[in-house]
C-alpha cells in the first residue's frame, strides 16, 4: 500500500465549485461534528447510567476523548515517520492526524441505545426470540447480519446509505475518512469464526469501491475481505486506550471503585526505574492538589501519554507489515510486556468489579427489555402493515428511515435504522409512551 492511494480525498456525492478554505479531509471532520447522528450520541449509554448527578462519560464525550488521543497518536507517528524517511513523507501523509481524528469521532455512531447490551439484544431477537421465526425466509448472506447485529457496520451504513430525502453517499465523507473506520474489513458473510465485522451485505458494493478507491488488497478471491487501512489500527488503539482507563476513572466517581484501587492500578503502569521522572511528579503535585478526582486527572492523562508513546512506537516497529497488510491484531496486543500486563490488570479488574457492578447490569437488562419490545411491535407491524394499528405504528417511523424495496431483509432494516438511531431517552419514553405509562 502506499500513502497517495490511501489517503484518496475522492468522495460519492462533490460539491462543485466551491470556496472553501478547508481541505476534504476537514470537511469530513466538520461534517461529522455538526451532523445530527453525532449530536445524539450525547444521551446514548457509554457505560454508566445516565443522566446522573455525578458527571461520568457518555458516547459523545467518549468519542471526543477518543478523537483526542487518536490525534495525538497519528502526530507522534508522523514525526517518528519523518525521522526514519526523512521529513519528505510529511508530503505524503501531512492529514492523517485529521483523518484520524474524524474516524475517532465516528466511531461509535452506530451503536444502538444502551451500549453493547443494545447490540446483543437485536441479534438475539433474531437468533433466539420472535425474530427466529423468519429464518429460512431471508437469505443467509444477510440473515448473517441480523443474528449478529454489529455497530461498527451500522456505522459504516449511517455514513454511506442514502436514506429517503437525503443526498447520495450519506454524509459522502472521503474514501480515506470511511477506510479508517474499518477495523473489520468484510461482511458477516465472511466472517468466518471471527465475532465482529464492518459490513451489511447492503452495503458491500460501497465498501469494495472505497477500499479499492483507496488501494488496499483484497485478501481473498471469493468473499469481500480485505487487508486494513494502515490508519484504522491508530483509531483503534485511542478507543482501546480511553473506554478501559476512563471507565475506570468513572467507576471512582460514582464510588463504585475505591480510590486507591483505582490508583494503584494507574501507577503500575510507570516502571520505577524508567520512569523514576513520574513518581517526583507526582509527589510534588500531591503535596498541592488534595481533590481527589483532580489527582485522578492527572494519574490518569499520565497513563494516556505512556500508551500514546507504546502504541506509537509499536506501529513504527511494524510499519512494513503494516503497509503489506500482513500485520495481525491491535497495536494494543503488541504493547511491551511491563505495559501490557499493567492495561491487563486494569482490563480484568474493570471486567469483575465495574462492567457486573448491579447499576451496569440494570442498564444492560433495561435495554433487553425496551429494545426487544420496540423490535417485537416494529418488526410486527412491518410484516403485517394492512392492520388498522401497524399502519398508526409505522406512522412514527421518520421518513428517512423508510424503503421502496419489498424484499424481507430491506424491511426489517428499516426498523433496525430507525431503533438503532434513538438515543437512550427517547426510547424509553417511546416504550411508555407504547404501553400507556406515564
Amino acid at each position: 500500500m502506499n500513502w497517495k492511494s490511501l489517503l484518496s480525498a475522492n468522495r460519492d456525492a462533490r460539491a462543485q465549485n466551491v470556496a472553501d478554505i478547508r481541505n476534504e479531509f476537514q470537511r469530513d471532520y466538520d461534517r461529522i461534528i455538526f451532523s445530527n447522528i453525532f449530536r445524539r450520541l450525547q444521551n446514548k449509554t457509554q457505560v454508566f447510567p445516565l443522566p446522573g448527578s455525578q458527571m461520568v462519560h457518555n458516547r459523545l464525550t467518549h468519542s471526543l476523548e477518543v478523537a483526542s488521543v487518536g490525534r495525538s497518536i497519528a502526530r507522534k507517528v508522523s514525526k517518528q515517520l519523518a525521522e526514519r524517511f526523512g521529513n519528505e513523507i510529511l508530503d505524503d501523509i501531512y492529514d492523517i492526524d485529521t483523518i484520524v481524528t474524524t474516524a475517532c469521532l465516528a466511531h461509535d455512531l452506530g451503536n444502538p441505545p444502551f451500549g453493547h447490551s443494545g447490540e446483543e439484544t437485536i441479534s438475539s431477537y433474531f437468533k433466539h426470540g420472535e425474530g427466529k421465526s423468519l429464518e429460512g425466509l431471508i437469505p443467509e448472506y444477510q440473515w448473517t447480519d441480523l443474528i449478529s447485529f454489529e455497530g461498527n457496520a451500522n456505522a459504516f451504513r449511517q455514513l454511506t446509505h442514502q436514506f429517503r430525502g437525503r443526498r447520495e453517499g450519506g454524509l459522502s465523507l472521503t474514501y480515506a475518512s470511511l477506510a479508517t473506520l474499518i477495523k473489520y474489513p468484510y461482511p458477516s458473510s465472511g466472517k468466518g469464526d471471527r465475532k465482529k465485522y464492518n459490513v451489511f451485505n447492503s452495503e458491500i458494493e460501497t465498501f469494495e469501491k472505497v477500499m479499492n478507491g483507496c488501494g488496499i488488497p483484497r485478501l481473498d478471491e471469493k468473499m469481500p475481505v480485505y487487508a486494513r487501512h494502515p490508519l484504522s489500527y491508530m483509531m483503534e488503539a485511542a478507543d482501546d486506550i480511553c473506554y478501559l482507563i476512563l471507565d475506570m476513572e468513572d467507576a471512582h466517581k460514582r464510588g463504585i471503585i475505591q480510590t486507591k484501587s483505582i490508583e494503584e492500578h494507574f501507577i503500575a503502569f510507570m516502571n520505577e526505574d524508567a520512569d523514576r521522572w513520574f513518581f517526583e511528579r507526582k509527589e510534588q503535585i500531591y503535596k498541592t492538589v488534595t481533590d481527589a478526582n483532580e489527582r485522578m486527572a492527572f494519574l490518569r492523562a499520565t497513563v494516556i501519554n505512556k500508551l500514546v508513546d507504546c502504541v506509537s512506537k509499536v506501529f513504527i516497529d511494524h510499519y512494513d507489515e503494516i503497509m503489506e497488510g500482513t500485520f495481525s491484531k491491535s497495536l494494543i496486543s503488541h504493547l511491551p510486556e511491563y505495559e501490557n500486563n499493567a492495561l491487563e490488570n486494569c482490563r480484568n479488574f474493570s471486567i469483575s468489579n465495574i462492567y457486573k457492578h448491579p447499576s451496569v447490569v440494570k442498564i444492560e437488562v433495561t435495554g433487553f427489555n425496551i429494545i426487544g419490545n420496540l423490535l417485537s411491535e416494529f418488526i410486527h407491524a412491518m410484516l403485517h402493515q394492512e392492520s388498522a394499528y401497524s399502519k398508526k405504528l409505522l406512522s412514527l417511523i421518520p421518513e428517512q428511515f423508510m424503503t421502496d424495496r419489498t424484499d424481507l431483509y430491506s424491511k426489517i432494516q428499516v426498523v433496525l435504522d430507525y431503533i438503532s438511531n434513538m438515543t437512550d431517552l427517547y426510547a424509553v419514553q417511546l416504550y411508555k409512551d407504547l404501553r400507556g405509562i406515564e
